[in-house]
């Protein structure tokens, strides 16, 4: 469950009809949180002091993973996946279907030319961490669904180059602390979003294969697929004793949730949707945590 589902969306958003209603349903809102709350949990345990939190720098990144990086990450998805997408249930109430507008088009390539700006930014800066980071999170974002790589039709590329998710944060971070977080915590969160991603696959497994789709999904088949997101959030989990076993603790809620949905026989598609509460519990956690350390520790 997440605030969209307790608010419909048509409730508090433009009409889909308008061009902001449309982008806003497009950028998946449910899912906002996937690419901004990395930025925040970056920032948290980057500053060095609580004015650090709310640096213009911060306040910039926070806003543009929060709404046009989605935009562009979705768009693109969007955009490549128009004829697989005439048949996936999911565009049906929560999301929506490009149309082939082209006003919708040049705002996705905007919302990446915008991500793009950053890139010098960080250089003329001497923060090359951040500014590579960037490079490599546009570059997924973009080959993710677009030719001539598209790592969604591949795979286990699919799953892996989806660690994507974690960069904001490592973005976040090395703008604000001058220096890359430690790799333990970049290789554990690259790691929990192969996990995530892969999950989130499961019930596009008939689709996709109907579309003629390979993915890790539909590689592994359901209950191999289970398998291996339990097995990649146990790796994660394990990676981040490196760091912190806090951290360590946190993400074992991972692999038990899939264990208790295969043992309770949920449907994966109402599960499905229960991941951005899940996520956003788990995010803000971290966060705290880090905010007492800045505060207190």
């Amino acid at each position: 469950m997440s605030l969209t589902d307790v608010v419909p969306l048509d409730r508090v958003l433009p009409s889909e009809e308008t061009l902001v209603g449309y982008l806003l349903r497009l950028s998946r809102p449910r899912f906002w949180l996937y690419l901004a709350g990395p930025v925040v949990v970056g920032v948290t345990f980057a500053a060095r002091s609580p004015a650090e939190l709310f640096s213009p720098l911060a306040l910039v990144l926070f806003g543009y993973f929060l709404l046009p990086a989605n935009v562009y990450l979705y768009g693109i998805n969007d955009v490549f996946d128009r004829d697989v997408d005439a048949e996936n249930p999911k565009k049906e109430g929560r999301e929506v279907r490009y149309d082939g507008s082209q006003t919708v088009l040049a705002a996705v390539v905007l919302s990446g030319l915008a991500g793009l700006a950053f890139v010098p930014f960080f250089a003329l800066r001497g923060q090359y961490g951040a500014a590579s980071a960037t490079l490599i999170y546009l570059f997924l974002a973009t080959e993710y669904s677009a030719p001539p790589l598209r790592f969604k039709t591949t795979p286990f590329l699919d799953s892996i180059s989806n660690g994507l998710y974690v960069l904001p944060a490592v973005i976040a971070f090395a703008a604000v602390a001058g220096s890359l977080p430690p790799l333990g915590a970049i290789a554990g969160g690259w790691l929990w979003a192969m996990g995530m991603h892969t999950f989130s696959a499961i019930p596009d497994i008939e689709p996709d294969r109907e579309a003629g789709i390979r993915t890790t999904a539909t590689e592994l088949g359901e209950a191999s697929t289970y398998r291996y997101c339990a097995a990649v959030w146990l790796l994660a989990a394990a990676v981040f004793l490196a760091v912190h076993p806090f951290f360590t603790a946190v993400l074992l809620v991972y692999p038990l949730l899939v264990f208790g949905i295969v043992r309770s026989d949920v449907d994966v598609d109402d599960a499905y949707w229960w991941y951005p509460f899940v996520n956003t519990l788990a995010g803000m956690t971290i966060t705290l945590a880090g905010l007492w350390v800045l505060l207190y520790g």
